[in-house]
């Protein structure tokens, strides 16, 4: 199943942004622009499995968020990464002491943003959470070395022939791919049948993908391309 994170934010472009790459990482996300929103969410269900919190939102603290967070048995074992302009050390642990997971100062690296993101779920949820060799788009998520592939909780049964044509598109998103080139990175034949072979199989692949089979494009009369983002 793929992580869900609540992003606690008041700046609306780095939303914007953030909720982009994260979802590109194959995490489900939720926003909230005020603290007293953040905690609308945090009360219903499902919970999210990580927490993006600012500190400085327009009607309370980001501390004082961490703080019920950590009181609340429901939530007091969620991870919790604060982003902040204040980079002073006073302020990082006065951050850590009230229970932050890790600490993020503004203005960051996407990258490492979301390599700090990984390496928090990973703690928190060693058997779910997208490894370093998983391939994610969406709500699908690959096991390149398990050959195996899941529809958010759902584990997809596919041929060893599909499995490559599906992460051979993946890892080419955004990059229209020839019946052709296909053809011979996929089946490893120099058009040797005929190009029927590559659309029959791409029709399978939708079919066994379900809403997730959008994601491949017909370019027509050149070949496919997989979507450079899943939105």
């Amino acid at each position: 199943m793929s992580m869900r994170i609540l992003l606690v934010e008041d700046e609306t472009d780095l939303v914007s942004t953030l909720e982009y790459n994260l979802k590109r990482e194959g995490y489900q996300t939720r926003s909230a622009l005020t603290g007293s929103a953040a905690l609308d969410l945090l009360a219903k269900d499902p919970l999210p499995d990580l927490v993006l919190l600012d500190l400085m939102l327009p009607d309370m603290s980001g501390l004082d968020i961490c703080r019920q967070v950590r009181s609340d048995g429901r939530t007091k074992k969620l991870p919790v990464l604060m982003l902040t302009a204040k980079g002073e050390e006073i302020d990082r642990v006065v951050g850590f002491e009230l229970g932050a997971d890790d600490y993020v100062v503004k203005p960051f690296s996407v990258r490492e943003l979301l390599l700090r993101i990984r390496a928090l779920l990973r703690r928190a949820h060693p058997e779910s959470g997208p490894r370093e060799e998983d391939l994610c788009f969406g709500p699908l998520r690959v096991d390149l070395p398990g050959h195996r592939v899941w529809l958010d909780d759902r584990e997809l049964r596919l041929t060893a022939l599909e499995f490559k044509l599906l992460t051979t598109l993946m890892e080419r998103r955004g990059r229209v791919q020839s019946r052709e080139v296909l053809l011979s990175d996929v089946w490893g034949i120099e058009a040797e049948v005929t190009t029927r072979t590559v659309d029959t199989h791409v029709k399978r692949l939708r079919e066994k993908l379900g809403q997730a089979g959008s994601y491949i494009e017909t370019m027509r009369g050149i070949g496919y391309r997989f979507k450079s983002d899943p939105d």
